[in-house]
């Protein structure tokens, strides 16, 4: 197990992000592009131009990306954040094609997910450069005291994320880092943490896999059950309905099982929409 120093633990604790830690070697790294070439032939187009849903739980659906979410180098270090019990809540592919406007406005990764208590990390894997020119991502330190801040689903023009969600607040961006990271490496942040990305100015692909985990303690606040899968350990708590990992690509089954999850991931952000905007209203009276 690759462990990290108490002072690294601290400076996650505080900061709510960490980085760079290596992940794939040449091989695995080059498997993974290899994987995604053929997940694109397979669309019939690159996955930015894809409907969202191919875009999001690709490791309910790709053996490589459900290999990858179990990654003993990633989950060595996750686990020493978040205990040995370990759910993947989603995974997501972040492209940037090179010269591309596409870009993250400053949110934080809790806002839609409707998870208690905020106990998530995300690792965000490079499979290509991501250093600021191909549009890194960028973070504010929590300085030890984070919370949820209020957005608004803007459907900004040319934004990475779903609803093109920002911070609405004002925000001190003095001192922001950029998470650069070399191919092969992985960052982590908190689902509190503040974060956005910019262009990519790069004249390559900037490919980035995003992975979100949980311990198996957090729980949905969504009025229907939620699929996750286990990447780690054991399942003691029964909050998620578990499903496989997929054996071959593209058959029926993963088909199938990809679908439900993502038709009922789609359900649950629409209801964190609403449920964001009636919390924020509450607070403001």
């Amino acid at each position: 197990m690759t462990a990290l120093t108490r002072a690294q633990v601290e400076s996650y604790h505080h900061n709510g992000y960490l980085f760079p830690f290596p992940a794939l070697s040449e091989e695995e790294r080059l498997a993974c592009l290899a994987g995604l070439e053929r997940y694109e032939r397979w669309l019939g187009k690159p996955v930015p131009q894809a409907d969202l849903r191919w875009r999001t739980q690709p490791h309910a659906l790709l053996p490589w990306y459900a290999d990858l979410v179990r990654h003993p180098r990633i989950l060595d270090v996750v686990e020493q954040l978040i205990g040995p019990d370990i759910l993947v809540w989603t995974g997501t592919f972040f492209i940037k094609e090179p010269s591309s406007p596409t870009f993250a406005a400053w949110h934080q990764d809790s806002t839609y997910f409707g998870l208690e208590p905020y106990d998530q990390v995300t690792a965000w894997v490079a499979l290509t450069d991501a250093s600021a020119e191909a549009g890194c991502m960028e973070v504010l330190s929590a300085h030890g005291a984070p919370r949820q801040m209020y957005h608004a689903p803007l459907r900004l023009e040319n934004s990475i994320n779903r609803a093109g969600q920002t911070i609405t607040e004002p925000l001190d961006e003095a001192g922001a880092t950029a998470m650069q990271l070399k191919a092969g490496s992985f960052s982590l942040h908190h689902t509190l943490c503040v974060h956005r990305s910019a262009p990519n100015r790069a004249a390559h692909r900037r490919v980035g896999l995003g992975i979100n985990y949980i311990p198996a303690h957090v729980r949905p606040t969504a009025p229907f059950r939620m699929s996750a899968f286990l990447a780690r350990g054991t399942d003691k708590y029964g909050h998620f309905d578990l499903y496989d990992a997929p054996t071959v690509e593209f058959d029926a089954t993963a088909l199938a099982t990809h679908e439900k999850i993502y038709s009922r991931y789609a359900e649950n952000y629409r209801e964190q929409v609403k449920r964001h905007e009636r919390q924020f209203a509450t607070e403001r009276v």
